[in-house]
């Protein structure tokens, strides 16, 4: 039986092979494919409000432009401190400053710190959130969202990963996500959480 093509929105080399692993570890015979493979897909703003809202754009915007079952997902940092932000701002946190440094997620990083900087440890709680949506050409649309538990460090930690992965501790342990190895974060990490229920679903779906 030939595979079931699927579309991840996304340009990041490194979801596409994470999300085909996912699959296949569920016993799925699904392709995954990513935006490279189609350059002209419409280049979506996200402009809503949550997670979800944003993963559901881009999949509904791929999947009618392919005509192609598409996944989407949109992740980010929520800090209790700050009532929830950066949430679906974590990308752009320090806004046209970060984009002038050339470095936005050292930016984004160091921004967040200076803004804790007076908070004890004790209210220091965070959580890594991701939401994966996927649209079917039918129309068909399910959402799923994986959280990681943690708290935030004073400074950053370890050189794995990326955006706030230096400043995370996930509950019951004492390194960083930046300090784990790539195996160990997948393992745990809120994408990870997100993409394996989604795969769940698209066993009876697809």
């Amino acid at each position: 039986m030939s595979a079931t093509t699927i579309v991840l929105a996304t340009h990041n080399a490194k979801k596409v092979p994470e999300m085909r692993a996912i699959l296949a570890a569920a016993g799925l015979n699904i392709d995954v494919v990513g935006l490279d493979l189609h350059p002209d897909a419409p280049d979506v703003a996200e402009t809503e409000n949550t997670f979800s809202g944003n993963a559901l754009l881009k999949a509904r915007a791929v999947a009618a432009h392919t005509g192609l079952p598409a996944v989407a997902d949109d992740s980010g940092l929520r800090v209790d401190e700050l009532n929830g932000m950066p949430g679906v701002l974590s990308a752009r946190w320090s806004g046209s400053f970060g984009a002038a440094t050339g470095d936005k997620d050292a930016a984004n990083l160091r921004l967040l710190l200076d803004q804790l900087a007076d908070t004890p440890a004790e209210r220091r709680g965070a959580q890594f959130v991701s939401a994966a949506a996927v649209v079917l050409p039918s129309g068909e649309e399910h959402v799923v969202e994986g959280v990681l538990a943690g708290h935030l460090t004073t400074e950053p930690r370890g050189a794995n990963g990326f955006g706030y992965d230096p400043i995370f501790v996930p509950d019951g342990e004492t390194r960083t996500t930046a300090e784990l190895s790539p195996e160990e974060k997948n393992a745990i990490s809120h994408r990870g959480i997100a993409f394996r229920a989604l795969a769940a679903w698209l066993r009876d779906h697809l």
